[in-house]
């Protein structure tokens, strides 16, 4: 496991029932392959070294010394492999036989771990050959060479970068209380399944699904091997299903009712999900009293170069092109219900909105509009103020107006370049000089001139900044920073430009093309003059950044934790060929010097919904002193 990312597999042998020499050696082409590509664990289907379908031959003696012996050559062949290898093979305790699932590395045999639940119904009649572990006692047995405890006691075992690996066979994942279960709340982050589940119509989808949720429930990996070719199709067939998942997403599946051996590889994110374990308090008091015996595995002795081989997802805030519709409905749902509340509440029944022609006030006003109209309120309810200054370009301004008259609002223009004016002379500040009090002063006139607005009308100022602003602390403390209730709050600037895009598709020609020309505008504050051509010159992302890579790092930093060198990795893989090693370092850089010293002003934010998985709020998901420094995390930007 390197940078948190641990590569396993899941193999499908072609087999032969009963030919365990010939099951060894093709699980040993497979077990090759996985160590070239720097397989860490890989997993096999249930009975692989014998043939699940042996019957009653699992009643031979003979069989079940060849398997036996087929355990040997294995620990044979991996003897100079890193890699851990989870067969599975039918094994005498005593008087009974149990279906086991044999855990190899380096030529040791670590453990056995017998299967729980055993099927008696269909074509499965495993109590005929198998008892189960919760019949036996825990018991030392001598096998393949070595002396192992056989027992039903959760058992993990551990590499040697400390990730935890639980095994459950088959029918435990079908189980109502699935071993799985106990195995993840004592610590395992990557569970293996040996299958041998038949194919029926409609019991795939059904798999996947019971995967997907097993995943999701123990915030684990999940890695699934089920028998493939070669097994008996005397009374059914045998898919080969090698399936990966991940706390409930499929990562890499292989090929079903292929007639040749295949494996699939995937890195798995065992940090993310230690991240998603301590962020969740049903986990860890659900993990009370559970505990597991756990076994070491053997020091990796190839050191090999770590790549990030899995896809990164560079825009972790953007829904998915197939729900993307019904998600920007339920993001302005959620928003506008938000502020119907609040206006419910306080009897507000006019709002008003600083509407500047940009995408954020434009977003805030199309949800102000969603509310009123769910309250049954006109929507001349609405006040949208328009507030030139020293930097207001034409464009935006018209944008501003034709979607406030297209939305049928009522309009208001309150110019500010006088009162702005009279504050310089008042402060004695240069106006030629264009320095942070320059701009600070237009915000802030504009919050008074909303807040008195709504103060004479009995209403309420609706805030437009959004959730990657406040990341950046890219807010006037007491200016734009301030409102009754942002309904942005809890909205990323990357998303901003979705929902408004979505909204456009559903309104009338006139409004649809004043937004498509808001969408392609640039984002700016619009507070120095504009260039002599009359066009923006204040550009936001020319001074704090791309919003793309700050929402980047904002999400993976306050989702799951990650260390600006984790952040470093992924966004390299996800914007590769985007943007250039130093400028990615640059920006992360410049996010954590950010982030770190504007605390103070989301300390004091006012009210919003949250839509996502990441907020800011103080009062919810993010509580920080506003004193606390940034040291260590620039200190490794610096090493990156």
């Amino acid at each position: 496991m390197q940078y948190g990312f641990m590569k396993v597999a899941a193999g499908v042998p072609s087999l032969r029932v009963a030919d365990c020499e010939y099951n060894i050696q093709q699980i040993e082409t497979l077990v090759a392959k996985a160590e070239g590509w720097g397989v860490e664990a890989m997993v096999f289907p249930e009975l692989c070294v014998t043939g699940y379908t042996c019957q009653d031959l699992f009643h031979q003696t003979l069989l079940l010394e060849k398997a036996e012996t087929g355990i040997l050559m294995l620990l044979d062949f991996t003897r100079n492999l890193d890699i851990i290898v989870v067969v599975g093979v039918p094994v005498p305790v005593g008087d009974v036989l149990l279906n086991c699932a044999a855990v190899i590395q380096k030529g040791d045999l670590l453990g056995l771990v017998p299967k729980t639940y055993l099927p008696n119904y269909g074509e499965f009649y495993e109590k005929r050959w198998f008892a189960s572990a919760l019949d036996i006692q825990p018991t030392e047995v001598r096998y393949a060479g070595n002396k192992v405890l056989v027992t039903s006691q959760p058992t993990l075992f551990r590499t040697c970068d400390g990730a935890l690996i639980g095994v459950e066979i088959c029918e435990d994942l079908w189980a109502p209380a699935p071993p799985s279960i106990s195995l993840a709340l004592a610590g395992a982050d990557v569970i293996l399944n040996l299958s041998a589940s038949d194919e029926l119509v409609g019991k795939h989808a059904y798999l996947e699904t019971l995967i997907a949720q097993q995943s999701a429930r123990t915030i684990s990996a999940y890695v699934y091997s089920g028998s493939g070719y070669g097994e008996s199709t005397q009374d059914a067939v045998y898919a080969g299903n090698a399936l990966i998942y991940e706390n409930g997403a499929r990562l890499a599946a292989g090929s079903r009712f292929s007639l040749e051996a295949q494996a699939v590889e995937m890195q798995v994110d065992v940090e993310r999900l230690r991240a998603e374990r301590r962020a969740n308090s049903t986990f860890a008091a659900a993990s009370r009293g559970v505990s597991a015996r756990i076994i070491d595995a053997h020091t990796a002795t190839a050191v090999r170069d770590f790549e990030l081989e899995r896809a990164i997802e560079p825009h972790p805030f953007i829904p998915k092109a197939t729900d993307m519709a019904a998600t920007c409905n339920e993001i302005m749902s959620i928003q506008a219900l938000g502020l119907a509340k609040r206006l419910a509440h306080t009897g507000c029944r006019s709002v008003f909105i600083g509407v500047s022609g940009g995408l954020d006030s434009t977003l805030a006003l199309l949800v102000a509009a969603k509310a009123v109209d769910a309250l049954g309120l006109s929507r001349t309810a609405i006040t949208g103020v328009t507030m030139p200054g020293f930097g207001t370009t034409g464009r935006t301004h018209s944008n501003a107006t034709a979607l406030m008259r297209g939305l049928g609002i009522t309009m208001c223009q309150v110019d500010i370049t006088a009162a702005v004016s009279r504050h310089f002379s008042d402060i004695g500040h240069n106006p030629d000089e264009h320095d942070v009090t320059y701009e600070n002063s237009q915000a802030r006139e504009r919050t008074q001139v909303l807040m008195d607005m709504a103060n004479q009308a009995g209403g309420m100022v609706v805030g437009t900044g959004d959730l990657s602003e406040l990341a950046l602390g890219w807010a006037t403390y007491n200016g734009d920073h301030i409102s009754m209730y942002g309904v942005n709050a809890g909205v990323p600037k990357t998303l901003v430009r979705y929902l408004v895009r979505h909204a456009a598709d559903g309104l009338e020609e006139e409004v649809r093309t004043t937004l498509l020309d808001i969408l392609d505008t640039p984002v700016s504050p619009e507070l120095v003059p504009a260039a002599a051509d009359g066009t923006i010159s204040q550009k936001t992302e020319d001074i704090v950044g791309p919003y793309e890579l700050h929402d980047f790092f904002l999400y993976y930093m306050l989702r799951f934790g990650f260390s600006p060198l984790r952040l470093y990795l992924m966004a390299r893989k996800a914007f590769a060929g985007a943007y250039a090693d130093d400028v990615i370092k640059h920006w992360l850089t410049v996010f954590i010097r950010r982030f770190f010293s504007q605390q103070f002003k989301r300390s004091c934010l006012p009210d919003g919904p949250k839509v996502g998985s990441v907020s800011l709020s103080p009062r919810t998901d993010w509580r920080m002193s506003s004193d606390a420094v940034a040291a260590l995390w620039l200190k490794e930007c610096e090493r990156l």
